[in-house]
Order: structure tokens, then sequence, then C-alpha cells
């Protein structure tokens, strides 16, 4: 499926993606998720020895969507690796826009389990 889902997109976007596309078993929490509750499908790497890859959680998908049929879960997956993608392509041109996209959704995460677990918010002037 995730083939399939890739050979769709246009040959322009792997540009410098040296290391491709790695689908992987596990599951993967997002290292902030509180309860088991917030799980990484997928992820974008660039530097180090093996270069620019994005990593697909197929251990994830199934814990989060294993209860979808296949077509819902394929629209999942293309949605996980089109956001990928954007991020292949931000780095690629010098933006970090879905970066900081991605780092307003962990931190209204955050205050949504702080609330939920009776916590109060501490605003810093």
């Amino acid at each position: 499926m995730l083939d399939e889902i890739a050979e769709g997109f246009p040959g322009e976007l792997y540009k410098e993606l040296n290391g491709g596309i790695l689908l992987l078993p596990e599951e993967k929490l997002s290292d902030v998720s509180r309860k088991r509750d917030l799980y990484t499908m997928g992820e974008y790497h660039s530097g180090g020895s093996m270069g620019r890859y994005i990593i697909i959680y197929y251990g994830s998908f199934m814990q989060v969507y294993g209860h979808l049929e296949k077509k819902a879960l394929k629209k999942k997956l293309e949605h996980t690796l089109k956001h990928e993608f954007t991020h292949h392509l931000e780095s690629l041109a010098g933006e970090r826009d879905l970066e900081i996209e991605d780092a307003v959704y962990i931190e209204n995460y955050l205050r949504r389990t702080r609330r939920r677990d009776g916590r109060t918010e501490r605003k810093t002037p």
C-alpha cells in the first residue's frame, strides 16, 4: 500500500531523499505521550550518515487506525506521507513552517492533558 502511494507522487519530490522511504514494523509513542495516546506515524530525517529519509511506523498505524477499512487506512497513510514530504521540501528550502505547526500541535496536546489530569497551567510573563 505504501509503495503504491509513493509511486503516485511526482519524481521531483524525491530530490535529495537519498535514504528513501522506510517502513518499520514497530509502533512509536511520541516522546511527550502522557497515557499512550500520542503515536508517531512518521518522521523525516535529514543529515547524518544516512542523509535524508522518511520513516513510516507500521505498528503506530495499526495501533491507531488498525480498525479502519483498507481505503480509509490508505488515506491516513497518504496523509502522513504527504506530511513527511512537506518536511523534506521545507528542509530543502530552508523553511520550518510545518515544524512550527507540529510544535504548536504538541503544545496544545500537553495543555489538554494537563487540564485532564487536573493540573493548572501557569502563565509566565
